[in-house]
C-alpha cells in the first residue's frame, strides 16, 4: 500500500482503514443510502464506523427529507 501511494504522489500513510473510511465517506456524500453502506461494510450497526460520525447535518437532513413519507 504504501509503495502505490507514494507512486500516486500520496504523502499521507495509507492503510486499508483509510480506504474503507473514504469509500464511507465518498459513497454518502454521493447520496448513498446509509444502510447500504453499513451492509457494504459489513458491520451490524452504523455507530461502528467513525466516518459516519461525520456527515454534516444538512446532507442527513437531505437524505431524511427524500426518504421519509412524513418528512414534510
Amino acid at each position: 500500500m504504501r509503495a502505490r501511494a507514494r507512486r500516486a504522489g500520496i504523502v499521507q500513510r495509507v492503510t486499508p482503514h483509510t480506504l474503507r473510511h473514504s469509500f464511507a465517506t465518498h459513497m454518502l456524500g454521493a447520496g448513498a443510502d446509509l444502510r447500504l453502506i453499513q451492509e457494504l461494510l459489513g458491520h451490524s450497526r452504523l455507530s461502528n464506523d467513525p466516518a459516519l460520525h461525520h456527515v454534516s447535518p444538512e446532507h442527513l437532513m437531505r437524505v431524511y427529507d427524500a426518504a421519509h413519507p412524513r418528512a414534510t
